[in-house]
């Protein structure tokens, strides 16, 4: 049975899982090309560097898709002789096959090495990530490579893997594994979708991850960056009454709790959207508390006009806001909104009251354009995250950008289109609002980014 929806759900959970390793000396490095996708999301999770190792299995001559050994960059190699005894290769056909995938193997390290310079793991905390392991012949040619190249400490993190092939591996100081099926077929067996990864898709990360270090928060921000959970922690569903309704919402607080941020879905969706829960998760980890709210009652979703109705979902959203500050350990929290689809449109109305006292705002594939007249009246910070692929909204926060008073900012993610389902987009989205919100919840000095725009 699946275990994973995809490889981009398979690295968000191994990046929950790996989450202590934050702020350490950490180079995350993907098994190209599967592992890429699943590395990309432990490496947005840990806002650590990514780069590859690049490795080719040896399949037997015959049947390739079973691994006799494989090889790896700077003449590393791994072969299993038990395979290779019992399939009966000879020198001849082996020779032959690692012609082959060497080949392939050095057509690979020049596309991904192209203008990039690898990371240096002298020192450094090598965390190996695949998109799941079988035998483990290239798990454990990467090791090799990792603790070549000067890496303190390798740690190899797999979604998937059978138990009796961890328990073999001596190539790494630690291993990460989610799920050890009993009944273990094939990785791929363990996911919904498993479509290939071609090189193009490799590149396309590889780029989008150097762009997202770039544009990373200085180092002053890091003390933010550290929260990891504990059983101190509140996590409760709440019921919050509005106007003679009661609202579901799942409440999140650190303890100590110094900020909140109320989550406003859009159309079609609720508390439960896993969008908004994965960026949800990503605050918390920022030391952020959270509340996923559903702004109307399943009676009211029914009526579809209910989901444009800005001005009911704006007053719900302030009733939430008023809770909060009947709570002992919430009253004196910053307050912050994240907003997306019609619900941007309603956090940018409920910010604009002038008895709001909310100290920042995201919009992530908003439409801001909903608050009309009231974007000059809002004074909250706030950020207009936009997919570039998704034109007809990049539009309308362009617009609605012009019409704001307050210090704001429009940023554009590659790639993306309205959902944010492509690879690696909906973590960029969740790292910028994080940043955001650190910025303007819980720095001291209460400063942010600068006025302008914005590009991931």
């Amino acid at each position: 049975m699946s275990i994973f929806q995809d490889r981009v759900d398979a690295g968000r959970q191994l990046g929950r899982r790996l989450a202590e390793l934050r702020g350490q000396d950490i180079v995350v490095l993907g098994l190209p090309r599967g592992g890429v996708p699943v590395a990309f999301e432990v490496a947005a999770a840990l806002d650590a560097p990514l780069d590859v190792i690049v490795v080719r299995k040896l399949g037997l001559p015959y049947q390739p898709e079973l691994a006799m050994g494989a090889i790896g960059e700077g003449g590393a190699k791994v072969l299993d002789e038990q395979v290779l005894a019992h399939a009966r290769v000879s020198a001849h056909e082996l020779q032959a096959v690692e012609d082959r995938e060497r080949a392939v193997l050095e057509n690979r390290v020049v596309l991904f090495r192209k203008g990039r310079t690898r990371q240096d793991l002298t020192g450094r905390i090598a965390v190996i990530v695949d998109d799941g392991i079988a035998t483990g012949s290239t798990a454990r040619v990467a090791c090799r490579i990792a603790r070549k190249q000067g890496a303190a400490r390798v740690i190899l993190a797999v979604p998937v893997a059978p138990a009796d092939t961890l328990a073999s591996l001596t190539e790494p100081d630690e291993v990460v594994c989610l799920a050890t099926p009993r009944q273990f077929t094939a990785v791929g067996y363990h996911y919904r979708d498993f479509s290939p990864t071609d090189d193009d898709e490799v590149v396309r990360l590889l780029d989008l991850a150097a762009k997202r270090l770039e544009s990373a928060p200085p180092p002053s921000r890091a003390p933010y960056f550290t929260h990891a959970g504990s059983a101190a922690d509140v996590e409760e569903e709440v019921e919050i009454p509005s106007r003679g309704v009661r609202l579901q919402a799942q409440l999140h607080l650190p303890v100590p709790a110094r900020a909140v941020v109320l989550f406003a879905h859009g159309s079609g969706s609720s508390r439960h959207s896993p969008r908004n829960r994965y960026v949800a998760g990503v605050l918390q980890q920022a030391g952020l508390g959270t509340l996923l709210l559903d702004l109307l009652t399943p009676a009211e979703e029914r009526n579809r006009a209910n989901v444009f109705d800005i001005e009911l979902l704006a007053r719900r959203l302030s009733s939430a806001t008023d809770w909060l500050a009947t709570r002992a350990d919430t009253a004196s929290c910053a307050v912050g909104y994240f907003g997306a689809s019609t619900g941007a449109g309603a956090a940018l109305w409920a910010a604009s009251e002038p008895s709001a006292r909310i100290a920042a705002v995201v919009s992530r594939g908003g439409r801001p354009d909903l608050a009309g007249p009231r974007l000059s009246a809002v004074t909250a910070p706030t950020l207009l995250i936009v997919g570039s692929l998704d034109h007809e909204v990049l539009e309308l926060n362009r617009k609605a950008k012009a019409m704001m008073r307050c210090p704001n900012q429009l940023a554009v993610v590659q790639g993306a289109t309205h959902l944010f389902e492509e690879p690696g987009t909906l973590a960029a989205a969740a790292i910028l609002a994080r940043d955001w919100f650190v910025d303007y919840l819980l720095a001291p000095d209460g400063t942010g980014p600068r006025d302008g725009a914005a590009g991931v």
